[in-house]
């Protein structure tokens, strides 16, 4: 049966407020470093959400250390069992999905209506990666030699990289670490300092769920004392970053030094596209729409939404008229 990690991930501090801890190779550990930094309310900064360990370049290395010998073991594991605690930690994920989502509203101001739905992507991500666990499928092609055939096999490539943003702080690391390891690899993700304690519930799941030490390991701290060395760490084979243009520039380039696999999710432009024969009150409905998002979601603009709209100039002009009658 599943059991709490919570206990031993925490410490309590000098004031009540719970210091979290790192895990690495299955143990909740402080940081090398001996510094910690404190992740407070945004709603009320007086409000103390946790106290997480500020790490540096020898907590990275610890952590891959650890991914990389658990990777010998887990990439043994048949996928269809490596599916079975996902689907597990997706059963926990439902059980504690209003505490979670609460930690979440306080820690990064969002609704509560919006971080259930952030708690929900995680599940539902959970539940289709496990599905996936029997869905690893090669092919067979024709050979062009008698007496032989080709045939492909899907294999884990290693210990993969994980950064990941503050504005959907469980879905977005949902995203990046079922598939991984699903697959048979190992993982060390470094979460958003704005936001840790949602990454921290999401992967206590997992480790409850069943998941071997070292799967998964979390190095908590800035972007340049761990992002960094995890980007050219030279035994991690991969890293997926969500984040601005500007870092994703910086990490790009680091990983095709050494031609490391690099999945990119930045900012960017996402327009609206309207056309000569729109209806006139949907017109007004997007310009609003986009505005409103700018103003009241996750970011600015939130990432699912239409941050600009591209008008044609007979519709523009049309809309114009329309808007001044």
């Amino acid at each position: 049966m599943a059991t709490d990690t919570m206990a031993a991930a925490t410490i309590s501090g000098g004031t009540g407020t719970k210091v979290y801890k790192n895990l690495i190779d299955g143990e909740w550990v402080e940081s090398s470093t001996g510094e910690t930094f404190e992740n407070r309310n945004p709603a009320d900064t007086r409000d103390v959400v946790g106290i997480f360990q500020k790490s540096g370049k020898a907590d990275v290395e610890a952590a891959v250390d650890a991914a990389k010998e658990a990777f010998k073991k887990w990439r043994l594991v048949p996928a269809p069992k490596r599916a079975e605690i996902i689907f597990r930690a997706a059963e926990l994920l439902i059980e504690r999905k209003e505490e979670y989502s609460r930690d979440m509203t306080r820690e990064m101001g969002k609704i509560l209506k919006e971080t259930r739905g952030d708690t929900q992507e995680a599940i539902d991500t959970g539940y289709y990666m496990a599905g996936e666990g029997r869905r690893m499928y090669g092919h067979t092609t024709p050979s062009e030699l008698p007496n032989k055939f080709a045939m492909c096999v899907r294999q884990p490539i290693g210990v993969c990289g994980m950064i990941t943003p503050w504005n959907f702080p469980m879905a977005i690391p949902s995203w990046k670490l079922f598939p991984a390891i699903i697959a048979g690899n190992t993982c060390v993700i470094k979460p958003a300092q704005d936001t840790p304690l949602s990454t921290f519930n999401f992967v206590r799941a997992l480790v409850d769920a069943g998941l071997p030490k070292g799967v998964i390991n979390i190095v908590a701290g800035t972007g340049s004392a761990v992002g960094t060395p995890l980007t050219e760490h030279p035994d991690v084979r991969a890293i997926s970053l969500t984040g601005s243009t500007a870092v994703g520039r910086i990490v790009g380039t680091e990983c095709a030094k050494t031609f490391k696999r690099c999945s990119l999710e930045l900012g960017g432009k996402n327009p609206m596209i309207v056309l000569d024969d729109a209806n006139r009150s949907w017109r007004w409905k997007v310009h609003c729409g986009a505005r409103s998002e700018r103003r009241v979601s996750d970011a600015p603009p939130r990432a699912g939404s239409s941050s600009r709209r591209a008008y044609m100039a007979s519709s523009y002009a049309g809309w114009l008229r329309w808007r001044r009658s």
